[in-house]
């Protein structure tokens, strides 16, 4: 092979190494320049950024664009902004799904009938059920998961849910691992403590015959709610206080009270029973109403006829001591001295025309007179 060929041949080469050099070189300064742009990005409206140098927070930015420097030197973590409200179910406060499988149906009847306490499914002991070997019993906090005891020692299911912001995006970012599990078990606790300070009807409507009787419970079944977010905010304030806190603040909460599913017919019935019973008591008065209106309109008859009676009596007793009156009247003046003999001669005559047969006698005769008698 001529010189001319290779020195051809070694050039051709030199070029395709620099050419390669220069593409490497190329890719080295767009991969830097990507790199050195990573964290440039644009922070969200309803979001912040909290920039992390080597895993120490040095700064939180708003909505907007955002320059730091490119990883391993800073990290950006996205959180959610100050005025955006987050929402978290507490599972805690769920009903666990093989307990509610589990529950006893109102309508199935008892294993035993004569021993019903020895049924002790309706109790939730399911040791078939939970373990499929026959040898393990329902666990305790298997069969209560879900329920809440009242002050009164009766049982009711609070569900809630919790919405938070974020007040402290340090605290927040370090507890973010473990901020739904505390959150979970913070407002479990405060809605303990709420149900186990009010009695059953302060938490919902189950015996609608005690609402009259206490007009303040309606008023604190409407007081649940901020009593549960108090309880929250004071353990989140407690966590602060001890340099634990999770970075956030309680927007609301929301709670569901419903009676357990098994007593529910239980308290059906008595509702039944109390309105039967309202009824039967609206009947009684109204009967007792309907008699004593009837009793008053004849007592009302009876009075009425014992005045017009004894005001008819007076009229005719009147009437006829008229003529004793004038002629009492006239001898005490002395204004009519012939008053009496008149009154005499009507009298007489009225009486005298009514005997068969009169005998008349002189008064002033001094002869025995023997009137005939009845044999006896």
């Amino acid at each position: 092979m001529s010189s001319a060929a290779l020195a051809s041949r070694h050039s051709a080469a030199a070029q395709a190494a620099r050419a390669a050099w220069w593409f490497g070189v190329a890719l080295a300064v767009v991969a830097a320049l990507v790199w050195s742009g990573s964290n440039i990005q644009r922070v969200p409206p309803d979001s912040q950024a909290a920039v992390m140098r080597f895993g120490k927070l040095v700064r939180v930015q708003r909505a907007g664009l955002l320059l730091a420097w490119p990883r391993p030197f800073e990290t950006v973590t996205l959180l959610p902004g100050p005025a955006r409200v987050l929402e978290q179910v507490i599972a805690t406060l769920v009903r666990d799904p093989r307990a509610r499988a589990l529950d006893p149906t109102a309508a199935a009847p008892p294993a035993d009938t004569t021993l019903p306490f020895n049924d002790m499914s309706s109790w939730g002991f399911h040791p078939d059920a939970a373990t499929g070997a026959g040898s393990t019993p329902f666990s305790d906090a298997l069969a209560g998961s879900g329920y809440v005891l009242t002050g009164d020692a009766a049982v009711v299911q609070l569900g809630a849910t919790l919405y938070y912001r974020v007040s402290s995006p340090i605290d927040y970012v370090l507890q973010r691992p473990l901020l739904s599990a505390a959150l979970d078990r913070i407002t479990a606790a405060a809605v303990a403590e709420a149900g186990a300070a009010r009695d059953l009807d302060a938490i919902l409507v189950a015996r609608p015959e005690l609402i009259a009787a206490d007009a303040q419970m309606a008023a604190r079944r409407e007081r649940l709610r901020e009593d549960v977010a108090r309880g929250v905010e004071r353990r989140l304030r407690a966590l602060d206080a001890a340099h634990a806190g999770l970075g956030v603040e309680v927007a609301r909460v929301d709670v569901q009270a419903n009676v357990p599913a098994a007593a529910v017919d239980a308290f059906n019935s008595v509702l039944s029973s109390l309105q039967t019973a309202e009824r039967n008591t609206a009947d009684a008065r109204t009967a007792a109403e309907t008699a004593r209106q009837a009793a008053q309109q004849r007592a009302d008859q009876i009075i009425q006829e014992a005045e017009a009676s004894a005001t008819e009596r007076v009229t005719t007793a009147q009437a006829e001591t008229q003529t004793i009156l004038q002629l009492e009247s006239a001898l005490h003046s002395d204004s009519d001295r012939g008053l009496l003999a008149r009154a005499y001669r009507d009298r007489i005559t009225q009486i005298l025309s009514k005997a068969g047969h009169v005998t008349t006698i002189d008064p002033y005769d001094t002869s025995s007179l023997v009137l005939p008698g009845k044999a006896p």
